[in-house]
């Protein structure tokens, strides 16, 4: 039980002492993490290439830099000096056209924008905690996930408990032999 009532006496005081990340009580840590979807031409971020050839998809640079870098190429030189000058000036509709008009493959291109997101199924006491788990478990996130504070609002028996963990007096129950 001790060792219960030291757990909490140190839980307490990162509770008191972490920062807030300008988050409301009661707080916690959640993750954020990012994604790609599909979005409308125009609204974009990104150009993927889909291959129906491959079943795979490809974001418009990396398919270019493939097929540059490929030395069983199917394509005349001149072909391949017109897209190598295009993709030097990274003009991504002459790409795609490019692509369009001269790739075998049966491609089409998806117009992407990134979005934040909450990863499912995370909750942390402690902020500490959350960036320990990010570092025990990279290989699950991108290289941009983080620690997210959220307020659990109007969670009355949330904020109960952590008003209990941040300010009771466990120095007490030990003085007074109520804990062995």
């Amino acid at each position: 039980m001790n060792k219960d009532i030291q757990f909490l006496k140190e839980l307490q005081e990162e509770l008191k002492t972490q920062d807030t990340d300008c988050q409301a009580a009661p707080r916690f840590w959640a993750l954020m993490d990012y994604r790609w979807r599909e979005t409308t031409e125009g609204e974009h971020e990104r150009v993927s290439i889909y291959s129906s050839d491959a079943g795979e998809c490809y974001e418009l640079n990396e398919y270019v830099e493939n097929i540059l870098e490929d030395e069983y190429n199917i394509y005349t030189e001149e072909m391949l000096e017109e897209l190598r000058e295009i993709y030097e000036l990274d003009d991504e509709s002459e790409m795609l056209e490019w692509i369009d008009e001269n790739d075998n493959d049966d491609t089409f291109p998806i117009f992407e924008i990134e979005e934040s997101f909450i990863v499912p199924n995370t909750m942390f006491l402690t902020k500490k905690e959350a960036k320990e788990h990010i570092k025990q478990n990279q290989h699950h996130y991108t290289k941009k996930v983080h620690t997210y504070a959220m307020t659990a609002w109007r969670a009355p028996k949330v904020q109960r408990l952590l008003t209990i963990l941040e300010t009771f007096d466990w120095d007490f129950i030990e003085k007074e032999g109520a804990v062995k």
